[in-house]
């Protein structure tokens, strides 16, 4: 049985994780809410919890209520519906009694009124997870284009997201995720009967000397069930917990979605913007060493866009930054490159070029043209 965060205080990983959801979701809503084609906004917690831990510190579900608060008076434009499940009974009732209690303190300090939209309509449930998302999958919330929907996943464990659960979450329109994994877990018990139930150990190649690339490893087995066909983005954040490594995964199938999550996992970790334990072996921040822009990861990711663009792999600046996206590194980076290449006259742009614009949404389509 996995110890009962909401029986004791969060611990640091716990909070970081509580932040990355929080910081993440701060993007996430106002870009749905706001959009025209979207005519309703489901928002899933399928491991809600009680809703705070023993010293009254917010969970999952308590975010996502305060983030939508902020849109209080804008919210009533659009049907809003969050769906809270828990398993256990003990907790599914305290949950209902955080979230009632949450709404009071917003009418008593005069924040909410009575009838408030950014309560939105709030479904409780008591089910396995398996269970409540085949119903969410058979309905046709998850498949309707209209319907803007952010899902999270706060797994104990690594048993609930298989590769048909995570099919179903890539395929889904106008969806974003997060789930919860413990990657040190699967890579230590990667030959016993319980984790291959789940995952196909043939595909997944651990490390042993490497323990902190573990959760990586398990974002690139769960990317190669996408489609070479399909765009679509994952992307990591490795949570240390002394000699453990769990980690988030978060996915999209849209660039705003990818470059949101990034500039949150950059702001946590200025290293790699994908863990809190410096995963790269990079000198620390501060060090005498350390350069803010030479990180390996940096480095790493600024050198094969390089070569992909002298190699003519990489032949505008769009796909550019999609690969700087894809590569977990935001578009800045890649116009950066673009700028060097420009400067040692190894290509030309074709098209307007403006140095300072690395808004992948805003941006007109150039062309390179490589130096001969």
């Amino acid at each position: 049985m996995p110890k009962d965060i909401n029986k004791s205080k969060f611990t640091e990983e716990t909070k970081l994780k509580l932040d990355i959801f929080r910081e993440f979701f701060r993007e996430w809503f106002p870009v749905f809410l706001n959009n025209p084609f979207i005519d309703r906004i489901y928002i899933y917690d399928f491991f809600a919890g009680s809703g705070t831990d023993d010293s009254g510190v917010y969970g999952s579900p308590l975010i996502l209520l305060d983030e939508v608060k902020k849109y209080c008076e804008k919210a009533n434009s659009k049907p809003i519906v969050f769906s809270f499940n828990e398993k256990q009974k003990e907790k599914i009732e305290a949950l209902k009694i955080s979230v009632e209690d949450y709404f009071l303190k917003c009418f008593n300090a005069n924040l909410c009124k009575e009838n408030c939209k950014h309560k939105g309509d709030i479904v409780f449930s008591q089910k396995e997870f398996k269970e409540m998302f085949q119903e969410t999958a058979q309905s046709d919330i998850l498949c309707n284009d209209k319907f803007g929907k952010f899902i999270l996943l706060d797994q104990y464990g690594f048993k609930e997201v298989d590769e048909q659960i995570f099919l179903k979450l890539i395929n889904a329109p106008k969806t974003d995720f997060i789930f919860f994994i413990s990657s040190s877990f699967i890579s230590r018990f990667k030959n016993q009967d319980s984790v291959k139930k789940y995952f196909d150990t043939s595909l997944i190649n651990f490390d042993e000397n490497k323990p902190k690339e573990c959760h990586r490893v398990i974002t690139e087995y769960y990317k190669s069930f996408i489609p070479e066909s399909k765009e679509y983005y994952l992307h990591p954040f490795t949570i240390q917990n002394g000699a453990n490594y769990y980690g988030l995964i978060f996915g999209t199938n849209h660039t705003l979605g990818m470059e949101k999550f990034l500039k949150v996992c950059w702001r946590k970790d200025l290293l790699a913007g994908e863990s809190n334990c410096n995963v790269n072996n990079d000198y620390d921040i501060g060090g005498l060493f350390y350069q803010e822009n030479n990180t390996n990861k940096k480095m790493l990711t600024r050198e094969s866009i390089k070569q992909k663009i002298l190699s003519r792999e990489i032949a505008d600046n769009i796909s550019g930054m999609k690969y700087s996206l894809k590569m977990g590194c935001l578009p800045k980076l890649f116009i950066d490159v673009v700028v060097e290449l420009i400067g040692e006259k190894k290509i030309e742009i074709i098209g307007e070029f403006n140095k300072q614009a690395s808004n992948i949404h805003k941006m007109d389509k150039y062309l390179f043209e490589v130096a001969k």
